[in-house]
């Protein structure tokens, strides 16, 4: 090849590239077609709202929004497909799959609220629990509208390819190219590029270490069976993944003071909500564009009377007049089925009060569940390994086979209390242990340990 013809090769990469430098990632390529994609108004509306939602408030290192995440999703998509198909390419590999999925990875946080997880979780659910909303049914909702406003970015990509995409977003597998639903939002055992990047990510601003090594197992996988295995000397990496992210959610991610914060931000959005109607915007994309972080400060410095009662509780959040956290109970597994939201509520804690003023409006019950991904399952059940003598055949492991100090149970249930009076900790706290005790002689409480 002459220089100028290589001058020339090279010139029309970067025509048709852009790259964007990524703490975690980074030198990150893309190609000009998903650069449009990124451009939009949708996907440009992820960089004001907060990856990790509330834990701001607590850990300030971690200020990363669903902006950058999203691209790094998009960026390990593209680089794995990429990789199996220069690696095995004797496989079947779908015309449009690398397209496909690198735009699913770029748009599956695009149904996200204010302040991440919160909105879906604690505002929409409490707002409208018959609508039985999630975040994928909104990134569903505005992918469509994207596509309805942007027809010109998707001249290549039929109905059908739409279709999978949308597909790959909510993890709902289909027979087309059945190994491509392992990588973006993977049902069959959780192990999915999104955790590779927010598990990283995550940890870098939260200024926590991980021992998980996310691109020795993308470079250790391999394609068999229409499904993404792994080199079974990776088994212990796999289960450092999940410990991993276990370990966010117990430290970070369901943090004591975060908790309280979400559910003051939650009480504003219910108290603003019949005026700035925001639960309505989940059903009219061109109203979710405006739904993001900021919805706090309209909020805040809105002169409107109405939002008083909203403005005040921002105004506390602002002054760390926060609701408090009371007591916990780590819920022994004998007792799952008996300490059931029907025994253990507000209504049911105040019934032991001695005179002391306690409304159910003061208290908040939090059954936080923890697992591995899988509920009470050991996720590294549902993965199949091969070993490097024989490439094409796929096995699994038992724990025994990987290590005698992997957990043997999978799932805990944590129900914590809060109040929205600091004042009434210790009653509430005296109420709950007194509740407990028809259940066991001597409640373990931990309020004293955090």
């Amino acid at each position: 090849m002459t220089l100028d013809r290589y001058n020339k090769n090279i010139t029309n990469n970067f025509k048709k590239s852009k790259r964007i430098q990524d703490p975690i990632h980074g030198l990150m390529e893309f190609e000009n077609w998903i650069i449009k994609f990124i451009d939009t108004e949708h996907f440009q509306r992820l960089r004001n709202i907060k990856q990790l939602g509330t834990t701001y408030y607590v850990y300030p290192g971690a200020s990363h929004n669903r902006f950058e995440h999203c691209l790094g999703v998009a960026h390990l998509s593209r680089s794995l497909v990429k990789r199996i198909q220069e690696t095995q390419p004797e496989l079947e590999h779908d015309e449009n799959g690398l397209k496909c999925v690198t735009l699913a990875a770029l748009c599956h946080d695009l149904g996200h609220g204010p302040f991440s997880h919160l909105f879906e979780s604690e505002f929409i659910s409490q707002k409208r629990p018959e609508e039985n909303w999630t975040h994928e049914k909104g990134s569903k909702m505005m992918f469509e509208h994207l596509l309805n406003n942007h027809a010109d970015l998707i001249s290549d990509l039929d109905t059908e390819d739409i279709t999978f995409v949308e597909n790959l977003i909510a993890g709902a597998r289909t027979h087309r190219s059945p190994y491509l639903f392992d990588i973006v939002a993977n049902k069959r055992n959780s192990i999915d590029v999104d955790k590779f990047d927010y598990l990283a990510r995550d940890c870098h601003y939260l200024g926590m270490r991980s021992d998980f090594d996310f691109s020795r197992l993308m470079k250790f996988s391999r394609v068999i069976d229409d499904q993404i295995t792994y080199y079974f000397k990776e088994s212990y990496n796999i289960y450092e993944l999940f410990h991993t992210r276990y370990s966010l959610h117990k430290k970070a991610y369901n943090h004591c003071v975060c908790k309280a914060i979400d559910y003051m931000i939650r009480d504003a959005f219910l108290e603003a909500d019949s005026t700035l109607k925001i639960s309505d915007s989940i059903f009219d994309a061109n109203e979710y564009l405006k739904m993001d972080d900021t919805i706090l400060n309209k909020i805040e410095y809105s002169d409107d009377p109405s939002l008083k009662k909203s403005k005040d509780i921002i105004k506390r959040i602002r002054k760390r007049d926060l609701y408090k956290f009371v007591d916990g109970f780590l819920v022994p597994n004998d007792l799952k089925d008996k300490l059931t939201e029907k025994e253990i509520n507000e209504e049911k804690i105040i019934a032991y009060q001695n005179n002391d003023g306690l409304k159910v409006d003061d208290i908040i019950v939090n059954r936080l569940v923890l697992n591995y991904g899988m509920k009470n399952e050991n996720p590294v059940d549902h993965v199949k390994f091969y070993n490097k003598n024989l490439p094409n055949k796929v096995f699994k492991l038992e724990k025994s086979q990987v290590s005698y100090l992997v957990p043997e149970q999978f799932e805990e249930l944590n129900i914590r209390i809060f109040t929205k009076d600091h004042k009434k900790i210790d009653p509430i706290r005296n109420c709950f242990k007194e509740l407990l005790k028809e259940y066991i002689p001597k409640p373990k409480t931990y309020y004293n340990m955090n």
